[in-house]
């Protein structure tokens, strides 16, 4: 009976899978976006990262109501509301090419709607699947593996189109890749409308009366949305402001590296991240959530350390993932390479959040959901203050922002996890 539950099970988990990557590729366009901007429109460190702030800043104002939608109407038909905002988030950023940069920030924040109510979606569902606990994480981590995929496509694929002329770094010339993403959620609407999606959220609603508390009644889901918040920037921040620090001219406290150089660079963090998700999905049936964190934002915590501390003009020869899909070798400085190697670590730590946050929640699973993605916003915050770091005091120091979060991050592996409402009724 087990088996063919699960059986049952393949083709909603591998829609699941998808939607996550759809989710990387289109929060993945600010951060190549950012140099083009700065060129484009003449956009400063911070306003290069108003694109990621409105996508982000989007999860504040839709994660609530994402929540809500997902009790009252269920998994798919949000998801199939969510691609639809989502493609005329991604076709206003097309018209930014001929109307602005207002318009490419509106074309963000649109699609910043979408990419809350797919997480909202995507995280509890894949969980569910799995069972919770250990094999829940592990679904996630290998959802999140394909979601590494996407994002480590997009900074390289916009870095190939742009070139290596920096006056030529224009939205006009960046547009295949948007088109690439509305075609995605075109094909993503019909194969789901067409799929038959598990609804345990709509069964709970119909035979349970209202809730006498809420997730936020449970001290470790509080300090998990924080941990949410908080690793959302740092996800962001760190291959964002290694990109403009790459590409940004030496004048302007930059590296004068080659963009396509630099995307490779940054497609490279991304790319870690899907290792680490690869590895993470194989060890997540053994190891867990915490012990996964704990190690993750202690290493994190080094690797940004060394970037500090060693000199900016060491330069090493660095293994990168290239456009044409291939691997070869770039001369960055070695402070460059270890913020690339956080990837390894920033790449499990969302699920092991997430897990962490929802375990023990019961029937309140789905509201803590939309709770969740309202402090995804710190995905936009944390690197407006750290782009406003950078440009009061350079590249290198803005990077104290990371540092703190990671903290953070330990903090909670250690002990703000612990579960200490555990009296409180959730069935």
């Amino acid at each position: 009976m087990e088996s063919t539950k699960q059986k049952n099970y393949v083709l909603p988990i591998a829609m699941m899978f998808a939607l996550f990557a759809m989710i990387s590729f289109v929060t993945g366009l600010p951060q190549p976006f950012g140099a083009i901007v700065q060129n484009e429109f003449g956009a400063s460190n911070f306003e290069a990262t108003l694109g990621f702030f409105a996508n982000f800043i989007a999860y504040a104002f839709m994660g609530i109501p994402a929540g809500m939608l997902l009790q009252k109407i269920g998994y798919k038909k949000t998801a199939l509301i969510a691609i639809v905002v989502g493609f005329v988030g991604v076709g206003i950023q097309v018209l930014s090419s001929k109307m602005g940069f207002a318009t490419y920030v509106a074309g963000a924040f649109v699609s910043g709607f979408s990419m809350c109510m797919l997480n909202t979606v995507v995280n509890p569902m894949l969980n569910t699947l799995g069972g919770g606990g250990k094999k829940g994480n592990q679904l996630i981590q290998m959802g999140g593996s394909l979601n590494s995929v996407s994002a480590t496509i997009v900074p390289v694929l916009v870095g190939y189109l742009m070139g290596t002329v920096v006056e030529e770094r224009t939205i006009a010339k960046a547009l295949p890749a948007l088109y690439i993403a509305m075609a995605i959620f075109a094909v993503a609407f019909l194969v789901l409308f067409i799929m038959n999606i598990p609804e345990p959220s709509l069964a709970k609603a119909n035979n349970n009366a209202k809730n006498e508390h809420s997730p936020l009644a449970f001290r470790h889901f509080k300090l998990g949305a924080l941990a949410i918040f908080v690793y959302v920037g740092i996800e962001v921040g760190i291959p964002h402001f290694a990109g403009l620090f790459m590409m940004t001219p030496e004048a302007g406290g930059g590296l004068a590296i080659d963009s396509t150089i630099a995307g490779s660079v940054v497609g490279t963090y991304w790319f870690l991240m899907l290792i680490g998700r690869l590895v993470g999905a194989s060890l997540g049936g053994k190891f867990t959530s915490k012990a996964m964190l704990t190690v993750a934002s202690g290493v994190g915590i080094l690797f940004i350390i060394l970037a500090f501390i060693c000199p900016i003009t060491t330069m090493v020869s660095m293994p990168v993932f290239k456009s044409d899909i291939s691997f070869g070798v770039a001369q960055v400085p070695i402070s460059i390479m270890f913020m690339a190697l956080c990837g390894l670590c920033t790449s499990i730590m969302w699920g092991g959040i997430f897990n962490l946050a929802v375990e023990g929640l019961g029937k309140y699973t789905e509201a803590a959901s939309g709770i969740f993605m309202v402090l995804v916003c710190g995905g936009g915050i944390l690197p407006l203050i750290q782009g406003q770091i950078a440009d009061m005091s350079g590249f290198m120091t803005s990077y104290v922002v990371i540092l703190i979060a990671l903290a953070y991050l330990l903090f909670y592996a250690l002990v703000g996890c612990k579960n200490v409402n555990k009296n409180i009724p959730v069935e």
